[in-house]
């Protein structure tokens, strides 16, 4: 298993270390040039590309976090079936995760237009919003995946242990609610670096 994490990190690290030494020493080490690839791709890519993380990680937040829980409300149910109603309230803090990612990817796409053929699309104020609705997605989606797996993991535990015992039931759930409320900081954060931004036009 070991073995594994070091060819899927370690190849790419060892390939792009020898192509950056190439270029380097060859004598070419400008055509990697990052300030360019920023302001030649268009802020339209950038803003796009942040609602659809938004969103995509959201949901897949959302996702594994009902997997985590649902399978455990399943499997403790057949052991003590007065589970399976009690602890659905997991499954609906990890659908909260998504809808924080569909609110958000809302709000980011109303700061869009549609693009004209002219110039002054790469315009500072353009560039600005672009950014910050890809950096802005990005937090809010990873933030949102990290809070599905977090309330996936603590609606699992409880599942189990509220089949033990049912007195675990609520203290676990206190534990459960302060792991949703990572996506609601990542929300905030998202509504943050968005008001800021202007309309790309």
């Amino acid at each position: 298993m070991a073995y594994g994490s070091y060819a899927t990190i370690g190849f790419p690290a060892a390939a792009a270390t020898i192509f950056g030494l190439h270029l380097l020493l060859t004598g070419k080490g400008e055509t990697f040039n990052v300030g360019a690839f920023l302001e030649e791709t268009s802020p339209y890519s950038w803003a796009t590309l942040g609602v659809g993380l938004c969103l995509g990680l959201s949901v897949l937040g959302a996702g594994w976090g009902i997997f985590l829980t649902g399978a455990s409300i399943i499997g403790g149910g057949v052991r003590a079936p007065r589970i399976r109603t009690k602890n659905l309230i997991s499954i609906v803090f990890c659908e909260v995760v998504a809808i924080y990612g569909v609110i958000m990817s809302i709000v980011f796409v109303q700061k869009l237009s549609p693009p004209s053929a002219d110039i002054s699309l790469y315009t500072p104020s353009n560039y600005f919003t672009g950014f910050a609705l890809f950096w802005g997605g990005l937090t809010v989606g990873l933030c949102n995946l990290f809070c599905g797996i977090a309330v996936g993991m603590t609606g699992s535990t409880a599942a189990i242990a509220d089949a033990a015992d049912g007195t675990l039931f609520v203290r676990i759930l206190v534990v459960e609610v302060f792991a949703s409320i990572m996506g609601l900081f990542g929300l905030i954060i998202g509504l943050l670096v968005g008001g800021k931004a202007g309309n790309i036009e």
